[in-house]
């Protein structure tokens, strides 16, 4: 009983991170928080340039965060995360684009801002 308690609680440890993971992770993350504040502040980047190069270091930033903090990977022991997060971003993108095209539908046939007055008169 004692061996299959050490044996649970190992392959409990083997799905979380290490402490070399964990600081692996966070001077990563520092490291790219310090670039995204460099390429805005020192303007290191033409103007035209420097929405993509905050882009590419955000989207850096969260497979970063992913795969070190949240443990989402391809291991075995990882998947249960992994299908949780693809489920739910699919959901949150489901929902957000879903929100955008009412919203924009909405906009377009209840704002009659194409209009004139007298076209709206003539209307009635």
């Amino acid at each position: 009983m004692n061996q299959s308690h050490a044996t649970h609680q190992t392959g409990h440890d083997a799905s979380h991170g290490s402490f070399k993971g964990y600081m692996i992770g966070t001077v990563a993350s520092l490291v790219l928080t310090l670039a995204s504040f460099g390429v805005v502040m020192g303007h290191v980047v033409p103007p035209g340039i420097g929405l993509a190069a905050i882009v590419v270091l955000c989207v850096a930033q969260l497979v970063v965060q992913l795969v070190y903090f949240l443990h989402i990977g391809a291991a075995r022991e990882q998947r249960a995360n992994t299908g949780i997060f693809v489920c739910t971003a699919f959901l949150i993108a489901v929902i957000v684009g879903l929100s955008l095209w009412v919203m924009h539908n909405a906009n377009v046939n209840m704002m009659p801002t194409q209009m004139s007055i007298d076209r709206a008169i003539a209307h009635d």
